[in-house]
């Protein structure tokens, strides 16, 4: 999928754990963690501004694209 999730990397730099963001922004770590690793089909709005306002970052530090080249056009 081109659409990269950078989740963990924001994490990382703010030296939170995904357990940790689950609770400030009211949602299952097993709901975060599929969004984190990339098996996510969708996302709420009001989830990524939750996760975007706790994590002080931009949607844009969150999610990534990365053209497949694989896909045809």
């Amino acid at each position: 999928m081109p659409i990269i999730v950078n989740v963990d990397v924001v994490l990382a730099q703010r030296k939170m754990k995904l357990k940790d963001l689950a609770e400030a922004i009211g949602i299952t770590v097993q709901n975060l963690s599929i969004l984190k690793t990339g098996k996510a089909r969708a996302i709420r709005f009001s989830t990524l501004e939750a996760i975007c306002r706790h994590l002080d970052c931009q949607p844009a530090d969150i999610l990534e694209y990365r053209p497949d080249d694989t896909a045809a056009s």
